[in-house]
């Protein structure tokens, strides 16, 4: 069994930055690929940012250049720091172990809003 819990959504300007972070429990990093997706109101759930356990990092066309997606295997944490943040990122981040399939954090809020 694999626990996931995010952290660091919020409230942010355009052109603001947020730094999520997800606390993982067992051996999830070194088992499962590991990611971010997100879900919009009325949107399906899509993937973010996804690295596997080789260290091979994914990124969607939307984010590239803006987002990055890093682990910390000592700490057992991902994090997903957003830079230069838009109103289209607004949605419900949420951290996955299993490729899309699997175990899923509960999600956290980012609003990205003047």
């Amino acid at each position: 069994q694999v626990q996931l819990v995010e952290s660091g959504g919020g409230l942010v300007q355009p052109g603001g930055s947020l730094r999520l972070s997800c606390a993982a429990s067992g051996r999830a990093f070194s088992i499962y690929a590991i990611g971010w997706y997100r879900q919009a109101p009325g949107k399906q759930r899509e993937l973010v940012a996804r690295i596997n356990p080789g260290g091979i990092i994914n990124y969607a066309d939307s984010v590239k250049g803006r987002f990055a997606i890093s682990r910390d295997n000592a700490k057992n944490t991902l994090y997903l720091q957003m830079n230069s943040l838009k109103p289209e990122d607004t949605a419900v981040y949420y951290c996955n172990a299993g490729d899309g399939l699997g175990y899923w954090g509960q999600g956290t809020q980012v609003t990205v809003s003047s």
